[in-house]
């Protein structure tokens, strides 16, 4: 029975490192039907942060993986909080007291080692060797246990078949193959996982580095799904090189023999573009309500805000430039770029604004086919490209230079507030 579990440390954030070694236990797990367990590893009291087990769970719960065994569920191996487990722990000290294979020195206890070389046999890099030459503290002088002893300890208590974490964590290998055959219990299979670079390729990314925490996408209103997609795609990847994918196609596909032991390097533009792709794909309706949640303003604006909402999907990169991407739509104030009439000069914009407005009155219903079909006309008769009105136009109706599709745009504004905008705009620059 294949049993893996993440053993996150509660330290206030939720880091994207940590979140891909939580999905790959969990894609892993699902894959072969297997028990994914959460355990929180919260001895180092130092560091601890009381609502940081929170952020750990609310996140995980947020990108859609749930756990069989750990806080909140329960299981027959808890607590699963490293900070009511001592007993277990004493009983395991015990068992390495009997073995001679401790010994105290300045109130601290030590492991003594075999200085022997261990084979760890990783699933993901192959035949490791490995020797620890030096004895080790397990317990410190505060009597509080380290990080080595109580993870194999909680591994072997709990039957952990598997153990996928990450590379930086081989290091740590040889230490924990000492314990686990001084304790005299199965050693679990390794599968150590790629490290996460930073965007620019120089080394590790870390909390403190932009867009490298869960609740930076969170905040940002980044689609959870998007989100678990991209992070899947860092060390694995299927062998037809898809990357959307929904996540049950990804279970089934998923192996450790498939994730590749070069480090992977993380692509805030890849994750803007995955991001934007599920945001063009949700549904009307789910779209609509996810929107509305976000901005519960729009609900009394009725037809014309789904319009507008609808029209603006496919342009959205993400929700949280939703506000600042429909703005316009609901404020007859809206600000002038100055950058983009400043482009606009020069290209004889006011006078193409001014033909625009003489031919909708013109043009029958407000359709985008109607709207497409004057503009190409107009510009047929004046020698010109179509571009010179749609950019003057929307500028006009905007104040910007890029939006949703600009025959869209007009349509859903309407006659009524299309021509008070244009005439408006009018005044604004013949001053």
């Amino acid at each position: 029975m294949v049993r893996v579990r993440f053993a996150p440390s509660p330290t206030g954030f939720f880091h994207i490192g940590g979140a891909r070694t939580a999905l790959f236990n969990w894609l892993y797990a699902r894959h072969v039907g297997g028990t994914f367990i959460l355990r929180i590893e919260d001895t180092d009291r130092e560091r601890h942060v009381e609502e940081a087990t929170d952020i750990i769970l609310s996140g995980m719960r947020w990108l859609g993986m749930d756990w069989d065994e750990g806080p909140e569920v329960g299981g027959r191996y808890g607590p699963y909080f490293q900070s009511q487990r001592d007993a277990i722990y004493g009983e395991y000290l015990e068992i390495l007291r009997k073995k001679n294979k401790i010994y105290e020195r300045d109130s601290a206890i030590y492991f003594r080692v075999s200085r022997e070389p261990q084979l760890i046999d990783d699933l993901i890099r192959g035949q490791v060797y490995r020797t620890e030459e030096k004895d080790f503290v397990i317990f410190r002088s505060d009597g509080t246990p380290v990080f080595h002893f109580v993870n194999v300890v909680d591994d072997a208590a709990m039957e952990i078949s598997h153990v996928i974490r990450g590379e930086d964590h081989l290091s740590n290998s040889s230490k924990h193959v000492e314990l686990f055959r001084a304790l005299g219990v199965p050693v679990p299979k390794f599968a150590h996982i790629p490290l996460i670079l930073k965007t620019n390729g120089s080394g590790k990314m870390s909390k403190r580095d932009i867009g490298a925490l869960v609740e930076d996408y969170r905040r940002d209103h980044f689609l959870p799904e998007a989100l678990r997609n991209y992070l899947c795609l860092l060390g694995w990847s299927p062998k037809d090189d898809r990357e959307i994918m929904p996540i049950g196609e990804v279970i089934r596909l998923f192996d450790l023999r498939d994730v590749n032991g070069n480090n992977a390097r993380f692509d805030d533009k890849k994750l803007a573009h995955m991001n934007a792709v599920y945001v063009k794909n949700m549904s009307p309706e789910r779209f609509l309500e996810r929107a509305k949640n976000l901005l519960p303003g729009l609900g009394a604006e009725g037809d014309y805000a789904d319009k507008v909402l609808l029209i603006c999907q496919e342009k959205l990169r993400s929700f949280g430039e939703l506000e600042h991407f429909i703005s316009y739509f609901f404020d007859e104030n809206f600000t002038y770029n100055r950058a983009v009439q400043s482009d606009l000069e020069g290209r004889d914009f006011v006078s193409r604004i001014r033909e625009f407005l003489n031919i909708i009155g013109q043009t029958g219903d407000f359709s985008e086919q109607n709207l497409e079909a004057a503009v190409v006309k107009l510009a047929n008769e004046r020698g010109t490209k179509t571009g010179e009105y749609i950019h003057a136009v929307r500028f006009a109706l905007s104040g910007r230079s890029v939006g949703p599709s600009f025959y869209k745009m007009v349509s859903v504004m309407g006659r009524k507030r299309t021509i008070n905008r244009l005439e408006r705009a009018l005044e604004m620059l013949e001053k």
